[in-house]
């Protein structure tokens, strides 16, 4: 028997496409993904980059917003436990204040606020992840330091600006407050009310006793205004992270909608690609090697 030897490129041609069609069935259920080649779906691929920059966003965003709730909770902490150590400073400048106590006392009064005021510097001073957060946009070096020469006995090192971050698209949030304004603000200058008061016990005039504490009143009402710009910030960075939260779902399901398949349907084609295949494969089996021993027969 002869076979025409025109039906082998057809066979193998069959062949072909019949294991190409069971190699990207394998390839999509293996992936999960129907694209995997800007070749196989080209306006897919195309808009899986603007995707895939867009997650990449999302992601620094949302890094960016960890990073600063933790920054932003540490200034808070730090002021609430400024405003505690200054309502304690009262406390002991009214009992002072009262005429009624001997020099030791008020002596003693003095040390006590004194270190209250070595605590507040302490806060001003706080450090977290590399950076002081009360040094403005200097935030590598300690924004206050003993100076005998100041006003108030300290210097200040930050300047007076206040730090932005990126946390969305075209969205910038302020996260700092630079120590000039929350600690030796001149309309307000929290250290200077304690150092005010620690000079006042040692001098044991009641009036300056009683004039210092009510700075340092007004510098506990001051520093509560203060406190509560950084509750804010958490509760604006709180809000942003859960809208990041949902464009990321957004996004990764608009990713699987360009480039991936339903897994079931997947299933279903490789089956059916493989059946396919192995029809193909024994159809090829019946045909070809009559054909070969055809071309190797001697002439008759």
């Amino acid at each position: 028997m002869r076979v025409n030897s025109n039906l082998i490129p057809n066979i193998l041609a069959d062949l072909q496409h019949s294991q190409a069609a069971v190699n990207t069935a394998l390839e999509e259920v293996s992936t999960g993904k129907r694209v995997t080649q800007p070749s196989d779906d080209p306006g897919a691929s195309a808009a899986m980059v603007q995707n895939g920059i867009d997650a990449a966003n999302n992601d620094q965003y949302t890094q960016n917003i960890t990073t600063l709730q933790t920054m932003a909770q540490a200034a808070s902490s730090a002021l609430s436990s400024v405003v505690s150590s200054l309502t304690q400073a009262v406390g002991l400048g009214t009992e002072g204040a009262n005429g009624t106590n001997s020099a030791s006392n008020l002596q003693a009064l003095a040390s006590q606020v004194q270190g209250i005021l070595n605590s507040v510097v302490s806060q001003a001073n706080t450090y977290v992840n590399g950076t002081y957060l009360f040094g403005g946009t200097v935030t590598g070096t300690v924004p206050y330091a003993a100076d005998p020469a100041s006003p108030n006995g300290y210097t200040y090192s930050g300047n007076n600006n206040a730090n932005s971050v990126a946390i969305g698209d075209h969205l910038n949030i302020q996260v700092s407050l630079p120590g000039s304004q929350v600690f030796s603000n001149p309309g307000n200058d929290v250290i200077g009310a304690l150092s005010g008061l620690v000079t006042a016990l040692k001098s044991g005039n009641s009036a300056s006793i009683a004039t210092a504490t009510a700075s340092v009143t007004s510098a506990v009402n001051y520093m509560g205004q203060q406190e509560g710009f950084y509750s804010n910030v958490q509760s604006q960075l709180n809000a942003q992270g859960t809208a990041l939260q949902q464009d990321k779902v957004t996004l990764t399901t608009q990713a699987t909608s360009l480039v991936g398949v339903d897994l079931a349907t997947a299933a279903t084609d490789l089956t059916q690609a493989e059946t396919a295949n192995s029809a193909a494969l024994a159809a090829a089996a019946k045909v070809l090697p009559v054909s070969l021993l055809n071309y190797l027969s001697p002439p008759q």
